[in-house]
């Protein structure tokens, strides 16, 4: 069951108009939140319409259900930027109606099509502008397009994902698009906020690469302290243990015990109380060091029982554990359903799942789904009306 939403008027980003160009998924993903915060979010499309809406199947509604993730509560116009008319009908909008243009077009299209950060300030200084690219704007690699897959590889992600000694392995959600698409929301968000202040726009510059080095903060500062590269740890956690998953009679349940204290606990649960004494296993560091002697131990304990039978034992001893669930389990977990995350949609056939936040104890409901392909172009006054 869904919780109510505040009222579109109080909706933080009411009155705020978006020009997305942007195809795939980080900058749509950075244009939905927008919109879910009450922004009208335009989509300028091809003829074809965003590549996201063909990657399928699954399909949903017309499109991708890829597409309908990430596309939510926007306008679709769709314009050939080579044709003079066309991108001088879009330049009109801009300045006649944007507070901010995102754009995720490949390297130099937008310099070559007056859309750029710089042309369009010029003209209105107010504006704010957010380039999402792949590498960013300067190095040697600017020029380069770039993908989820490539980034997590390049960012050094696949180095440390997976068991060790396996092949590289992709981390399954498009954390590096996603996350891209978060920072330039925030990023835009920020500039808005200062704007109220000064009046002024200003550029926000996001990149693929960017996120997906951010991502590694931790294994980054631990190479540069330790001078160890950092290696795959299956389903751990460098430098803490015991912190991991374990296969059970019908499952597996990751436990996560990252202190002296939870350590104890844990001993106690599995049968073994003495182990929390045993000099190998004395601290965090040390553990780390014992840790294939360790983790031996417990997965011959944890294979003795159900994920539930753990589960409830560990929960009444205060050691955090999870089960390790697919999507319908995450989706029908009463916690999911306690926090309404998958909203109702008007227009979309199936909940989509709504912004991971909640403004005064209310999720912000979607306004309304995915746009159909060009439906702007058949309304005359579509660009004129919010």
């Amino acid at each position: 069951m869904t919780q109510a939403s505040p009222a579109a008027s109080a909706a933080p980003l009411a009155g705020i108009t978006v020009i997305e160009l942007g195809h795939s998924v980080a900058a749509p993903f950075a244009g939905q939140i927008l919109a879910d915060l009450g922004a009208e979010v335009i989509k300028i499309e091809k003829a074809a319409g965003d590549d996201a809406r063909h990657w399928g199947p699954p399909f949903l509604d017309g499109a991708a259900a890829t597409f309908q993730g990430i596309n939510r509560g926007k306008r679709s116009w769709v314009l050939d930027l080579r044709d003079p008319d066309c991108l001088a009908q879009l330049h009109a909008l801009i300045e006649t109606r944007a507070d901010v243009v995102l754009q995720n077009m490949r390297p130099g299209q937008v310099d070559k099509l007056a859309l750029d950060a710089a042309s369009l300030r010029a003209r209105k200084p107010a504006l704010v502008y957010c380039n999402l690219g792949a590498f960013g704007s300067i190095g040697p690699l600017a020029d380069r397009p770039g993908y989820d897959p490539l980034m997590q590889a390049f960012g050094g992600i696949m180095s440390v994902v997976g068991e060790a000694g396996g092949a590289p392995v992709r981390v399954g959600p498009s954390i590096i698009d996603m996350g891209s698409g978060m920072w330039a929301a925030m990023g835009i968000l920020s500039l808005l906020m200062r704007r109220q202040t000064t009046g002024e726009g200003g550029v926000v510059d996001v990149s693929l690469f960017e996120t997906a080095a951010c991502w590694m903060t931790m294994y980054a500062t631990q190479y540069m302290a330790g001078g160890a590269m950092p290696g795959k740890n299956g389903s751990g956690q460098a430098g803490i243990a015991p912190y991991r998953a374990y296969r059970t009679i019908d499952g597996d349940l990751v436990v996560a015990a990252g202190n002296d204290k939870l350590f104890r606990a844990l001993c106690g649960v599995v049968g073994h109380p003495a182990w929390a004494d045993e000099p190998r296993f004395a601290s965090n560091a040390l553990r780390v060091e014992n840790s294939p002697a360790l983790y031996s131990l417990l997965e011959a304990c944890f294979a003795t029982q159900t994920t539930q039978a753990w589960t409830e034992r560990l929960d009444a001893n205060g050691v955090p554990c999870a089960p390790v669930q697919n999507v319908a389990q995450m989706l029908e977990h009463p916690q999911t359903q306690a926090l309404g995350l998958m909203q109702d949609v008007p227009g979309s056939s199936v909940p989509l799942m709504g912004l991971p936040l909640r403004l005064d104890g209310q999720r912000l409901r979607p306004h309304g789904p995915s746009p159909r392909l060009g439906e702007m172009n058949e309304d005359a006054t579509a660009l004129t009306t919010a």
